[in-house]
């Protein structure tokens, strides 16, 4: 077993301790009805999670809270040691026990996470002791450069083929940019790509730099249409080799350079910077460092763009996402990713919110990853697929419910006066 799927199978010796006297999960504790205790623990619990319209189904078949008739949206425990790691630690204890299936959701997924998201973002849990501690073990792995590289393999490096499964044929896994809700997956990819490029106003024979460029897409398209020569930075090995070999097949790799290093090595000068779905993994304590690599590189008359997932208010990444899938995330606000431009005074140019492009983006990643579930199974096990289900799923309702937000940001130097007048030029198919 690898370390990932180790951490997907849920290591608990981080987490915040079941107490000693709750009944271990054995058979002949599994029958017995909630004590008063954990009714009230219950309670608390959705009284933290501002009391959403969800029933619990208990081990003994009991549901609670009590109606008329059962709901559609419905939380099954089967253990009482699962309600216990729940009410103790929500965030990081509901994925694991939904990978590991000790608890199971009734109906549609992404549905229920919506209702559980709408309800806790307009509860009142700014004095509650359990917050505070669910902040204090939920903290985010740092991203020093070793640090770095760790949490990128851990997620990226799962091997291609499992993200061939589900992303588009580019192999694009940041958001979309859907013109028209009709388009397919591949179409809405390229026009993301495209879209960036003109926001950048691209002309042939700039220098680009990229930092965290994927699998490719997006150097290998500004080189192939706009004629420019990019310089690819990334911490992933397997997106490194992919990248690099894409580009030679495709005739490329005399316009694009993809370099396996930290983003903090970037050097040389560029009249583009850009970089899309990486500040997630950098951290705020290393914006300052990252502003000032742009701040080296981009030339007198350079523009840049920063595309990122990011948040209304400051908040830490879901316990559970940060701790098994993307570990060393944090999203930040608008004001957060301002601490790259200000120092350097960088003029911000355009700021835009593509938050409902993303959950039409995952939308189509987790049809796709269902509809290939079984090969998703033989590679890996049934832990790995309810894993991924719920990321997808929980992302989705994410950026649904506006708990997620995704913004990209063009900016440049302060004096430039060689910029639009209009947005128009945003909208015109080129030629």
């Amino acid at each position: 077993m690898t370390k990932y799927e180790s951490q997907l199978h849920g290591a608990t010796s981080d987490n915040l301790g079941v107490p000693s006297w709750v009944a271990a999960d054995t058979t002949s504790s599994q029958d017995a009805p909630p004590s008063r205790i954990e009714r009230w623990a219950l309670r608390k619990l959705l009284a933290m999670l501002g009391n959403p319209p969800i029933q619990f189904v208990l081990w003994n078949g009991e549901e609670l809270p009590e109606f008329g008739t059962p709901l559609s949206r419905r939380l099954h425990l089967n253990n009482r040691h699962a309600l216990w790691r729940l009410v103790l630690n929500p965030q990081l204890n509901f994925g694991d026990a939904y990978t590991r299936g000790a608890l199971q959701v009734e109906g549609d997924l992404v549905s229920f996470l919506e209702i559980v998201f709408r309800s806790a973002s307009a509860a009142d849990r700014q004095h509650s002791l359990a917050r505070i501690l669910w902040h204090w073990h939920n903290r985010a792995r740092p991203n020093t450069h070793d640090g770095a590289r760790s949490n990128i393999h851990h997620h990226y490096d799962l091997h291609n083929d499992f993200f061939q499964l589900w992303l588009d044929e580019e192999m694009l896994y940041t958001c979309a940019y859907f013109s028209s809700p009709a388009l397919t997956l591949e179409q809405a990819q390229l026009a993301k790509m495209d879209y960036i490029c003109r926001k950048l106003r691209l002309q042939p024979g700039e220098t680009v730099i990229e930092a965290g460029c994927g699998w490719g897409a997006l150097a290998r398209h500004m080189a192939r249409q706009y004629g420019v020569r990019v310089r690819a930075f990334n911490l992933s090995h397997e997106q490194v080799r992919y990248a690099h070999d894409r580009a030679a097949a495709e005739g490329l790799d005399h316009q694009v350079e993809y370099i396996e290093d930290d983003y903090r090595n970037i050097s040389g000068r560029c009249d583009v910077f850009v970089s899309v779905g990486m500040l997630e993994h950098v951290g705020l304590a290393n914006y300052q460092t990252l502003g000032g690599i742009i701040d080296q590189c981009l030339a007198a008359d350079g523009r840049g763009l920063i595309h990122s997932i990011a948040r209304n208010q400051p908040c830490p990444m879901n316990a559970w996402i940060e701790r098994r899938i993307f570990p060393g995330s944090y999203p930040p606000t608008l004001r957060e990713m301002m601490q790259l431009f200000e120092p350097r005074r960088f003029s911000v140019l355009d700021v835009e919110n593509l938050r409902l492009h993303y959950a039409k983006t995952l939308e189509h990643w987790l049809m796709r990853f269902e509809s290939h579930q079984d090969k998703v199974r033989e590679r890996f096990d049934e832990d790995f697929v309810r894993a991924w289900r719920l990321y997808l799923a929980g992302s989705l309702a994410g950026f649904t419910t506006g708990w997620l937000q995704l913004l990209q940001v063009v900016f440049a130097r302060p004096g430039l006066n060689d910029i639009a007048w209009t947005r128009d030029y945003l909208y015109k198919k080129r030629r």
